[in-house]
């Protein structure tokens, strides 16, 4: 059984889940063969150079023009239709040969831009190979999700009734296996304190930006600083140059402790109370899987603006539109920690779903070359 994923070099929100299936098939399947191609990379240098760069929101600026594109790309129907028919005549000539190359049973896609062409392709009838996309956003689904897509794996059950909006006729599984299966097992906060060298008491707060530390850290820090006794732990992912900023702006704060890219984030948010974050996506589904509180502030643009109003609908998390609002956010989240039990460890695994479309593809396509050769012995 061979299985392409396809997936983005843009910070660790599609390039972890496709490393963590990828891991799963291989346990459950031992002899499955499982390729992961970088999408960006594929698409070739000039199609590179326009996703990498609308990427780059550090300015106030840049954040206003990402939101922009954004509400034109989802929001209005000819720009939507214009973005989609454009990616996919500059990408789908590239994606054809790595399937071709690949020659996969199934293809799973942690990544938008991808999933958009392939179910372009495999709507069209142009594509042979079914298409699974797995999607690790709350919302605004919009190139997540696609009609032309055999299945849709979603990490947030919430998620449902946008992915069948966009593909009423597609198969949806909520499902775990897309982010570190260390989350899935009961930590001890007590010793998570310890391991990190935190404070056995008083309150813990983690501020992340995701993998490049987008949004506002340092005022989300300051305001954090407000509760008694808090010790502040500032994430900044891969951003080396914020991360020396903010070490200049807390150096005499001791209360304050600033960390670059880790791999302990199960750790961090067994010791934490809460998280407050500015990028969506799986860090809040991390956070809340661990009982981690969580309030989404200081990076409100785009996809993100999207998600902040399905967090405050669904009741998820706090969301703090402006720093002035941010110190009641915080202690609204910190007064109703998340329980969630073991709801996410029961569900079903992605690998599984993925490995069940395959074996039926595969069963389907011997009846088929069977009925065939019945027919000509037939003839």
């Amino acid at each position: 059984m061979k299985i392409l994923i396809t997936s983005a070099s843009i910070g660790e929100g599609h390039d972890l889940p496709a490393r963590v299936l990828t891991e799963e098939i291989r346990a459950e399947r031992p002899d499955a063969e499982v390729q992961t191609v970088d999408t960006i990379a594929i698409f070739g240098p000039l199609l590179r150079r326009i996703i990498m760069d609308s990427s780059r929101f550090h300015s106030r600026l840049g954040s206003r023009i990402f939101d922009l594109l954004h509400r034109l790309i989802t929001d209005v129907a000819p720009t939507r239709w214009l973005t989609g028919k454009g990616g996919e005549l500059l990408g789908r000539r590239r994606i054809r040969r790595a399937v071709e190359k690949a020659r996969p049973d199934v293809i799973v896609s942690t990544y938008p831009g991808a999933t958009e062409i392939l179910g372009r392709l495999r709507q069209r009838g142009d594509l042979a190979v079914p298409v699974v996309s797995a999607i690790t956003d709350l919302a605004a689904l919009r190139y997540w999700a696609h009609p032309g897509v055999d299945l849709h794996l979603i990490t947030h059950p919430e998620s449902a009734a946008e992915v069948a909006e966009i593909a009423p006729h597609s198969e949806t599984v909520c499902v775990r296996g897309l982010t570190d299966a260390r989350f899935y097992a009961p930590r001890d906060r007590e010793n998570a304190r310890r391991g990190l060298g935190l404070p056995p008491n008083g309150p813990v707060v983690l501020v992340s930006g995701g993998g490049w530390a987008i949004g506002d850290l340092e005022g989300a820090a300051e305001e954090a600083l407000g509760l008694p006794d808090a010790t502040v732990v500032c994430l900044c992912g891969r951003n080396e140059g914020l991360r020396a900023q903010l070490v200049t702006a807390f150096r005499d704060v001791p209360r304050v402790r600033i960390e670059g890219f880790t791999d302990r984030m199960p750790d961090w948010f067994a010791a934490a109370d809460l998280l407050i974050h500015s990028s969506a996506g799986l860090t809040v589904l991390e956070a809340l899987m661990s009982g981690c509180s969580v309030v989404s502030y200081g990076w409100g643009f785009g996809h993100v603006r999207v998600n902040n109003e399905a967090f405050a609908r669904h009741h998820l998390a706090e969301v703090a539109p402006s720093r002035a609002e941010l110190s009641g956010a915080i202690a609204r989240a910190l007064a109703k920690r998340p329980d969630y039990g073991d709801y996410f460890a029961r569900l079903p695994s992605a690998a599984s779903a993925v490995l069940g479309l395959a074996d039926r593809e595969r069963r389907d396509g011997r009846r088929a070359r069977q009925q065939a050769g019945a027919n000509r012995d037939g003839d």
